[in-house]
Formats: structure tokens, C-alpha cells, sequence
């Protein structure tokens, strides 16, 4: 018998769940609703609701009904098991301080938490030691300082207690929570135990709050950290997909899967792209005509998938152009805070830092040069929805402009007709420029208060 409700679980970034109970013929906006009271949250920002399909995330069209991605299964599924959506970052920003609230900005910070750990950068180690003293400071905030040394003639009995003291102080963290296993590995978990609090240390005085802001800025400079990455293949009839898309902060990145490893192809920032065209399951990516490179072709597992990758790099370019500006501002604020409050936090000795790291042997060979994807744990095994391919009109994503769609005959494919109408998306340009306005009265606030902007 079928219900006429269904149950959804979604799974959020700090390893917590939520339940929701949606007719069955709710679209994805009903289940997002849910997630915000739940929250308590007016909107989830930077956030998107993902289905695993094909081994990969896609983000949901929040417009569509929920049975198109769950195919036949949706109608015949109960309320005693739950369909599975993710919760997880669908686009990533420049500084936490553009996501307002203090819940979704938390959130960001544990799924970029999830990215540094199954990182494969081998090249940034001296990053992952400063991202781990940042998470530190975040988690469990100031680390106290030891005692002294003792004098000569101190006794043994205070000795012991200091020593005690130091081993404790060196054991407040596993390093499984904060550093990738090959570099427990490569380091050994003694080491990581007696060096990393050394750079906590010089975190002192910053807050919770501001060590989170710091972290997200630092894994913006991680090689396979801020990517969402989509596995592409350069045949369409080939059965293995060597090739990952990869919608990165500030564009698009093209890897090659050699033998496990990934190694990055081309690194196109917005203004590198010319033009992306998606006929079906094919598209090319065309730079601009300085960079002198050749029409790139590759082939995603479907329509329904160039669908959804579309989707996210047009939302993801008009989230760059609407930013742009406000980015300014937040720097602003990030340099008058450095040098005023806490610039130990924002303005990182990473001379002093590369010093330390070099004295332990703690540097690594640039040789040794390796990016990796997170690896995808299946959920559930989705059903594969029959997609119709063939004689499907071309249409176009201009990147000069925020959003540029052609489309030669949207009537032949219904969702192509709606990817041709320029709506909202999921961030709007009044959200963005309302922190713009905050950014602003900050910097106000503080040069009423004697601190330089300049």
C-alpha cells in the first residue's frame, strides 16, 4: 500500500541529522523549510540540499519534486525508512564573515573541517599545521601556558609536576581530528602531539569565533579543499571518467585521475572562460582567446547531470560577480583588525612559521605534488532515471556576464525552458548586498573609533 507521506533524513556537516516527514509529491523547497525551522535559521545561505547519485553529489533543484530524484523508489518507499539528502556547502566564499549567521557559518566551518582531513595536498604541509592550530583555538579556545622552567636546585617533586603538567597539555587533542592520516603517518602521532601546540599557543587571546573566521580563510588556500568536484569523462562511450570538474572558489579546475592521484590539468578563473556549452551529456569549456588553448570537450554520465553542473557554475559565477564588492569591504575590516585587535590571527607569521617547520624537517619536496577528491561513502545505490539524449538543443553559459543563458529552443526540453528564465537563485543579489551595508557600518563604527582603514 502506498503512503501518502514520505520520511527524509538529512544529513548535516557537524555529524548531526535531521527528519522531516513531506507529501509525496513535495518539491525540494518543502524539505529546505523544514531544515530551517528545525535550525532556527531564516536562510541557509552558502548551502545547498545534495542526493548522491552515481557516486557523486548533485545538488537539488529546489523547484523539482522530490520523486525525480529518487525515481520509482520514492512511490514504493515507506515511513519506516527514510530517503537520505545532505546537507552540504554549494557554494564556497572568500571569508566566513560573509555568511551572517553564527549557526550556518558553524556549519561551513565543520564541513570544511570534513575537506582538510581527506585532503591529499602533500605539497601545503606546513598549511595543514596552521589550519590545525586555528581548529584548535576554535574547539577548545586559549591553551594555558606551562610553568616555567625550574631553577637547579628546585626538587625532583616539582619537576615531576611540570613534566605532568606539559604531557597533559600535549594530549588535549587527538591528532585523528585534525591532521589527514597520510601525515600522521608520515610525521607520527608523537610528533604532531609536542609541535602542534606550540602554534596553538600563539593563538592566545583570539576567540572562538574569530579562530573560525580564520580557519575558513586559510582552507581557501588548500589545493582540494573549497571544491565541489564532478567526475567527467573525455569519451562518451568510455566506461572509466578520469577526468573531474572541479567548481572551485574563483572559477574552474580540470584534474586527471593517474593511478589514484589526482593532478590538476588546467585552473581557469572566471575571466579565463569564454564560453561553457552543454548539448546533453556533452559540453565544452572554451577559454578566452589569450590563453591560446584548444576547445575543451568531455562527457557527463547524463543529461540529468549536465543539468545540475550547469546549474551550479552559472549560481557559482552570479555568486562571484554579486560578491565582488562586499569581498572588498570584508577585507577592509580583515586589515584594520589585524593591525589593532588581533593581528597575531589574521596576519600569520608564515616566515616565522616556515622557520619552526623547517628546524623539525617538517617541509616536504614540491615534487611531491598530489590532489586528491573526498571519497564518496554510498549511502544508498540510486536508481538510474532513463534520461533522453539525443537531439537535445545546444544551449550556452556566457561567463563574461553574472548569468548569459541561450537557448535555441528551450520547448524541445522542458528544463531547459527554465534554466532559460532569469529568476532568483538561491543567493540573491539583495542578500549580498545586505552585507555589503553591514560590512560598511562596521568600518564606520570603526573609524569613529580612532582605528585607520586605510
Amino acid at each position: 500500500m502506498r503512503t501518502t507521506q514520505k520520511r527524509v533524513c538529512i544529513l548535516l556537516p557537524n555529524k548531526q541529522n535531521l527528519d522531516c516527514t513531506v507529501r509525496v509529491r513535495a518539491r525540494g523547497h518543502e524539505v529546505l523549510n523544514s531544515v530551517l525551522k528545525q535550525l532556527g535559521v531564516s536562510e541557509l545561505q552558502v548551502f545547498g540540499l545534495a542526493v548522491l547519485r552515481d557516486n557523486e553529489y548533485l545538488f537539488l533543484d529546489l523547484e523539482q519534486k522530490l520523486s525525480k530524484y529518487f525515481g520509482k523508489r520514492w512511490n514504493r518507499g515507506s515511513l519506516m525508512v527514510p530517503f537520505i539528502l545532505f546537507l552540504r556547502v554549494q557554494y564556497y566564499v572568500e571569508s566566513g564573515r560573509l555568511i551572517l549567521s553564527s549557526k550556518v557559518q558553524q556549519l561551513y566551518y565543520a564541513e570544511l573541517r570534513h575537506k582538510v582531513l581527506h585532503s591529499e595536498s602533500r605539497h601545503q604541509e606546513e598549511l595543514f599545521f596552521q589550519l590545525a592550530a586555528s581548529a584548535l583555538q576554535a574547539d577548545v579556545g586559549d591553551l594555558e601556558q606551562t610553568a616555567e622552567g625550574n631553577d637547579d636546585d628546585e626538587d625532583e617533586e616539582e619537576e615531576e609536576e611540570e613534566e605532568g603538567e606539559e604531557k597533559r597539555h600535549r594530549h588535549y587533542f587527538l591528532p585523528e581530528d585534525y591532521f589527514p592520516s597520510w601525515l600522521i603517518k608520515r610525521r607520527g602521532r608523537d610528533f604532531l602531539l609536542q609541535h602542534c601546540p606550540v602554534l596553538h599557543m600563539e593563538l592566545r587571546g583570539v576567540t572562538r569565533s574569530q579562530a573560525v573566521l580564520l580557519f575558513i580563510k586559510e582552507a581557501g588556500d588548500l589545493q582540494d579543499g573549497p571544491v565541489t568536484f564532478y567526475r567527467v569523462k573525455q569519451e562518451k562511450k568510455g566506461r572509466r571518467s578520469s577526468i573531474l570538474l572541479g567548481v572551485a572558489l574563483k572559477g574552474v579546475r580540470i584534474y586527471q585521475d593517474l593511478e589514484g592521484k589526482l593532478c590538476l590539468l588546467y585552473d581557469f578563473s572566471w575571466t579565463d572562460i569564454d564560453r561553457l556549452t552543454f548539448q546533453g551529456s556533452r559540453f565544452e569549456i572554451a577559454a578566452v582567446g589569450s590563453l591560446c588553448l584548444p576547445k575543451l570537450v568531455y562527457y557527463t554520465p547524463s543529461a540529468f547531470h549536465s543539468k545540475h553542473v550547469l546549474r551550479h557554475l552559472r549560481d557559482s559565477h552570479r555568486l562571484h560577480i554579486d560578491t565582488r564588492e562586499v569581498v572588498s569591504y570584508i577585507q577592509q575590516l580583515d586589515d584594520t583588525e589585524a593591525s589593532h585587535f588581533y593581528k597575531e590571527a589574521y596576519v600569520c607569521d608564515t616566515t616565522s612559521l616556515a622557520h619552526r617547520l623547517q628546524s623539525n624537517s617538517l617541509t616536504s619536496s614540491m615534487s611531491d605534488w598530489s590532489v586528491a577528491v573526498e571519497t564518496v561513502t554510498a549511502w544508498c545505490k540510486e536508481e538510474e532515471e532513463e534520461e533522453e539524449e539525443d537531439n537535445v538543443t545546444e544551449f550556452e553559459l556566457c561567463v563574461d556576464e553574472p548569468v548569459e543563458l541561450f537557448v535555441d529552443n528551450p520547448a524541445e526540453l522542458s528544463w531547459l525552458a527554465e534554466l532559460a528564465v532569469d529568476g532568483p537563485v538561491e543567493l540573491p543579489s539583495s542578500y549580498w548586498a545586505a552585507v555589503g551595508v553591514e560590512m560598511k557600518e562596521v568600518l564606520r563604527r570603526r573609524a569613529d573609533e580612532g582605528v585607520s582603514v586605510d
